[in-house]
């Protein structure tokens, strides 16, 4: 198969898993940026672990629509339109990323009380965002063969 987008017979675009693995990288860079600056905030601050989580959760979101929207104002159109385009691309991308991430983090014993110098934090941090990216891409492999996603975004680029 090739890694090029083609017809099904039953209407539906074909979406290769090089194009999935490209959405959810862009994806996962900006759930990572807000995932790691929150565990980062939560940590040093020592607040509870769910205080921490919320926060990496908030910040992921900030931060992944923030990178599409800047990509399609690009394109042309407005702050509010570029913002429905956000939410259409990346919301379920981006919730399916944050409960695996953040559900490895808090199930690694000890993980997000470790400490910012501690390997145990580092490592769970870099596995947890490993294993979103995995579970993620196949995700939004369908979403983007039903023309959703990060498919809305690419109307955008063209």
């Amino acid at each position: 198969m090739s890694d090029s987008t083609h017809a099904h017979p039953n209407g539906l675009t074909g979406v290769s898993w090089q194009q999935a693995m490209a959405a959810t990288l862009h994806c996962l860079t900006g759930c990572a940026i807000g995932e790691v600056l929150g565990m980062v905030v939560g940590t040093a601050f020592g607040l509870h672990n769910l205080a921490t989580v919320v926060l990496s959760v908030a910040l992921a979101f900030v931060f992944g629509y923030s990178l599409t929207m800047r990509s399609v104002l690009r394109s042309g159109l407005d702050l509010r339109a570029a913002f429905g385009v956000a939410l259409a691309a990346d919301t379920v991308s981006i919730v399916v990323m944050e409960v695996v991430d953040n559900g490895f983090m808090l199930v690694v014993p000890g993980a997000l009380d470790a400490g910012l110098a501690t390997t145990l934090f580092w490592v769970s941090l870099v596995v947890s965002l490993a294993l979103a990216f995995v579970v993620t891409v196949p995700v939004n492999r369908w979403l983007m063969s039903r023309g959703r996603g990060h498919a809305v975004v690419h109307a955008h680029h063209h």
